[in-house]
């Protein structure tokens, strides 16, 4: 700490989700780095004083770009020193883990942006790192075999094929930089985040504290915590005069008239089902989301990047019109007062890759009372390496 002051990087800050929460803990964020012009806009937009620094590449910056950044917002006189930041955070683009589409997309993290998440903390050496990331993480192999060249008549699996090697790998670059890390998948409508959404969460400790993540805030039946947060919880008294949203074609209201709060396809009339889903009628899964009406007393699905998306529709429960951007902003946990640059689609986006602000604050929190010298009770979570160490 610099003055009483806990010091944040932000890397891959996005619309700055888990910055804000960061912030409403107690950290103070000195820099931020972030590709995508319309994200870095939103950034300039709310954060005036990071308007020449955030529209870049990370693949471009060096820790002392970040250190220089960080002593002229402190206003030290001086560049930050390796060492002083109290924590880095970040979640590099999930893209490389996703267990979606193709499965031959999974690829070696040491090959993605994950690897300069780690060169920027190996260089800063914060007291902490935060990483976020997809569920998709914890099984996906680095090189995904095809189910039909398995089993009797070919070679077991490699290691590099095994479900979870790429977890591996981003544990075991966590642990050469000489940090504790711990990790486990935490559900956001455990901290008061009125979504269902579950993602990873890693933490790493340069001094090899024994630390763990934030206790639940709330519980799925209530009880001795209150009861997870609905969506009518969540939109209660938003003022939305006139939502901005990208408006269903005719041929989806159709369909979407016939429904009431909380149905999807499967509560349309028997001879309008086919028709209605057309190819994905006899395609396998749940496919829950197709002509989703959203239901009022139960916490949102996870908020997508395009929520009027034929497979995972958020409409809204009462309207015929998908959420508006603003909605979605709200399920994500945004102040209100927080500005989207873009298109209709960018701020979608942007909100749907953000991590929920509410979910962020739990984290922060729990670190900054750690910087306070105070010690706080978390739960259960993951540190060893499995298939690596065999």
């Amino acid at each position: 700490m610099i003055d009483n002051r806990a010091i944040s990087i932000s890397l891959f800050t996005g619309a700055g989700g888990l910055d804000i929460g960061m912030e409403q803990a107690g950290f103070q964020t000195v820099s931020m780095v972030e590709k995508d012009p319309d994200a870095a806009k939103t950034i300039a937009l709310n954060r005036p004083y990071f308007n020449t620094a955030v529209s870049r590449d990370v693949q471009n910056i060096t820790a002392q770009n970040l250190l220089e950044e960080g002593g002229r917002v402190l206003d030290l006189g001086r560049s930050l020193y390796s060492g002083e930041v109290d924590l880095v955070t970040g979640g590099p683009p999930c893209q490389p883990f996703s267990t979606a589409g193709k499965r031959g997309s999974v690829i070696d993290p040491r090959g993605s942006l994950f690897m300069d998440f780690i060169r920027i903390v190996e260089q800063v050496q914060p007291r902490f790192f935060v990483m976020e990331n997809v569920k998709g993480l914890l099984s996906a192999p680095i090189r995904h075999r095809p189910h039909l060249n398995r089993g009797s008549g070919y070679p077991p699996l490699e290691l590099d094929e095994m479900p979870g090697s790429a977890l591996e790998v981003v544990l075991a670059e966590m642990k050469r930089l000489g940090y504790r890390v711990v990790y486990n998948l935490l559900e956001a409508a455990d901290y008061g985040v009125p979504q269902n959404r579950q993602r990873v969460i890693f933490i790493g400790s340069r001094d090899g504290e024994s630390v763990t993540l934030p206790l639940p805030t709330h519980s799925k039946n209530g009880g001795v915590l209150p009861k997870w947060r609905t969506l009518k919880d969540a939109l209660i008294n938003l003022e939305d005069p006139h939502p901005e949203y990208t408006p269903y074609s005719e041929n989806r209201l159709k369909y979407l008239r016939l429904l009431k709060s909380g149905q999807n396809w499967r509560d349309l009339p028997d001879d309008l089902k086919k028709e209605a889903m057309g190819g994905a009628y006899k395609s396998g899964g749940g496919k829950v989301g197709f002509y989703r009406r959203l239901s009022w007393d139960k916490p949102s699905p996870t908020v997508t990047t395009s929520p009027h998306q034929k497979a995972t529709d958020m409409s809204h429960p009462e309207e015929l019109r998908p959420l508006s951007v603003r909605e979605c902003a709200r399920i994500q946990t945004f102040p209100d007062s927080w500005v989207f640059y873009g298109s209709t689609s960018s701020k979608y986006r942007q909100i749907g890759n953000a991590v929920p602000v509410l979910l962020a604050k739990a984290i922060g929190d729990y670190l900054h009372s750690l910087i306070r010298q105070e010690k706080p009770k978390g739960i259960p979570v993951f540190e060893q390496l499995s298939l690596f160490n065999q």
